[in-house]
C-alpha cells in the first residue's frame, strides 16, 4: 500500500514535571538546519494546537497534574493521527512529553478498530502509573496504563477526587471506548528506571522488556526478530521512541528524566529499522527532547534528528 509521510508536530509539555520539551521539535528542526538537511521541507506537516498555557493555572489534582488539559491534548493528537491514517498518510508524530502517546495509540485504534495493535515502547521508563499509584502526578508516566485500561488498584497509594477519576476514565476512552492495546502486544526496549508499582504490573501483565544488557548479550537482531515474532498476530505496529532510552552520559542530559546505561543512537536506529522492515508499522513517534536541560548544547536534538532521518529513509523504502 502506497502511503505518504506526514509530520504531526505536537509542542505540548503539560504532562511532564519539567518545562521545556515543548521546545524539542524546534530544537530538532534547528539540528536539521545545522546539518544542511532539507528534511523538514520534504514532508507535509500539521501543527497541533496546545494547552501549554494551562501550566500557569492552579493545579486541581496532585495525583494527576493538569489531567483535564492532558485529556484535551491527547484527544487532539488522537483525531489528527486517525484522520491522517484514514487519508492514507504515514504519521510521524513529534511530541514534547510522552503523555501524548496515549493520543497516538488511541488514534491508531480509532482508525483500525477491528485490528490488533502491536506497540514497541523504546524508553527508559515503563509509563505504567495511574493517578492511583503515581508518586509524582506527572501524566507522562501514565500513558500506557490508560491505553491498557489498567488502574493498578492493588498498588493504590493515592486518594483521588471524583473529578480526577472522571478525567482518568475520559483518558482511557479517548477516540473509542475501551482498551487500545493488549498487554501481550506491548514490548519494551530499554526500560530500566521503574518504581515498585510498575514492576508489579510488568510481572502481573507479563510484559516483555528487552533490557539494554540483554540486547547486547544476545544480539540486537535476534532480540528484535524474537520481539516481532511475539506480535506476529498483530495486523498493525506502532513505535514510540522516547529519547531517554538512550544513555544520558553518552549522549546528553537534554531530556526530562535522563537515565544512564541506555542504548546509543546506532542501536536505536537498528532496532527501529528492523521493526519497520516488517512492513506492518503504520505510525511512529519521537518524544521528550528538552533543549533547556541539555548539557552539551543541542546534542540531544541533534542525536534525535540523526535517528529520525535514518529511520525515515527506511520508512520511505517501505511505505511509498
Amino acid at each position: 500500500m502506497d502511503r505518504v509521510i506526514k509530520l504531526i508536530k505536537n509542542r505540548s509539555d503539560i504532562g511532564a514535571g519539567t518545562r521545556g520539551s515543548d521546545l524539542g521539535i524546534d530544537a530538532i528542526e534547528i539540528a536539521a538546519i545545522n546539518k544542511n538537511s532539507d528534511y523538514f521541507n520534504k514532508f507535509d506537516f500539521e501543527d497541533l494546537e496546545t494547552s501549554n498555557e494551562s501550566i500557569y493555572n492552579k493545579n486541581r489534582s496532585s495525583s494527576a497534574e493538569r489531567i483535564e488539559h492532558v485529556v484535551k491534548q491527547c484527544t487532539r493528537v488522537c483525531y489528527s493521527v486517525k484522520k491522517n491514517l484514514q487519508n492514507n498518510y504515514f504519521p510521524i508524530v513529534l511530541s514534547g512529553d510522552h503523555s501524548s502517546a496515549l493520543g497516538t495509540v488511541s488514534g491508531i485504534k480509532s482508525a483500525f478498530p477491528e485490528k490488533s495493535i502491536g506497540v514497541f515502547w523504546i524508553d527508559a521508563h515503563a509509563d505504567l502509573h495511574s493517578p492511583y499509584t503515581s508518586p509524582s502526578g506527572n501524566i507522562h508516566g501514565m500513558p500506557l496504563s490508560a491505553a491498557l485500561g489498567e488502574d493498578n488498584l492493588n498498588c493504590k497509594s493515592n486518594v483521588i477526587t471524583s473529578e480526577t477519576q472522571q478525567h482518568w476514565e475520559d483518558m482511557k476512552n479517548i477516540g473509542c471506548k475501551g482498551i487500545k492495546v493488549s498487554a501481550e502486544n506491548l514490548i519494551y526496549f530499554g526500560v530500566r528506571d521503574t518504581e515498585e508499582q510498575e514492576d508489579k504490573q510488568i510481572d502481573k501483565l507479563n510484559i516483555k522488556n528487552y533490557k539494554v544488557e540483554e540486547v547486547r548479550y544476545r544480539g540486537l537482531h535476534l532480540c528484535v526478530e524474537e520481539a516481532l515474532a511475539r506480535v506476529a498476530h498483530c495486523e498493525v505496529l506502532y513505535i514510540s521512541f522516547d529519547v531517554d532510552s538512550m544513555d544520558c552520559d553518552l549522549i546528553s542530559y537534554g531530556t526530562g528524566t535522563p537515565v544512564a546505561q541506555g542504548f546509543n543512537q546506532y542501536e536505536i536506529i537498528a532496532i527501529i529499522n528492523q521493526i519497520i522492515q516488517s512492513k506492518k508499522v503504520v505510525c511512529m513517534e519521537v518524544v521528550e527532547v528538552n533543549p533547556l536541560l541539555d548539557n552539551k548544547g543541542n546534542k540531544m536534538a541533534e542525536t534525535a534528528f540523526e535517528v529520525l532521518e535514518a529511520v525515515t529513509n527506511t520508512l520511505i523504502s517501505t511505505v511509498e
